[in-house]
């Protein structure tokens, strides 16, 4: 299984072509052919690292919007 994972880092998508991918994930509207040719070509590490960056960047939005509603309703 360790061989398939090296295969699979060794894709030559780069890291902003996944992120790109990971954002039209986060919004949900990816045409079925722009899915199956980024499954093919995404290396999962990239994928991993951009999820990560976008839901912690998504999260501390939310957080900074929150704040700014509260300070305004005070």
């Amino acid at each position: 299984m360790s061989k398939d994972i090296r295969e699979l880092s060794q894709r030559k998508l780069n890291f902003f072509q996944t992120l790109k991918a990971v954002l039209w994930g986060f919004f949900g509207v990816r045409k079925g052919k722009g899915y199956s040719e980024d499954i093919a070509k995404l290396n999962p590490v990239h994928l991993i690292v951009a999820a990560v960056i976008g839901t912690i960047l998504f999260v501390v939005g939310l957080v900074l919007v929150a704040q700014w509603f509260v300070a305004q309703a005070v």
